[in-house]
């Protein structure tokens, strides 16, 4: 087997493009986690923490510091990466079903001519 074919089987294995996936999807997660704990969380708790340790003016305690434009655009940035994953693994399994539809057609003997008139002669000796 050539090495080009045989790194074509193990490429396309459920189980690598399964884990590739898995992989992507996770870091694509991870930004939204990220950008939740670190853009909108962390401000959200710190600055009326901070504003009363300072004793500052309670009118500092806007929505300022919350930087929900980046939590957006992280969860876009999965969604996109998604609807992206989405699309190929569907291309995949397009390829994959069609592949066993073909492995799964019964195969149909060939016979000569000759074996063909001895079988229709011997099918119609049988009938009563």
């Amino acid at each position: 087997m050539g090495f080009v074919k045989e790194f074509k089987e193990f490429a396309l294995k459920g189980n690598v493009v399964d884990l590739a996936i898995a992989v992507v999807i996770g870091a694509a997660f991870g930004a939204i986690v990220s950008s939740l704990v670190a853009d909108v969380i962390t401000p959200l708790l710190l600055t009326p923490a901070l504003n009363a340790a300072h004793a500052q003016d309670l009118d500092q305690l806007a929505w300022g510091t919350v930087k929900y434009g980046r939590f957006l655009a992280a969860v876009i940035n999965f969604l996109v990466i998604a609807l992206v994953l989405f699309l190929v693994i569907q291309g995949i399994n397009k390829l994959k079903r069609k592949k066993e539809v073909v492995a799964n057609e019964p195969a149909t003997p060939k016979f000569s001519l000759t074996e063909q008139l001895l079988m229709d002669i011997r099918d119609n000796i049988k009938k009563p």
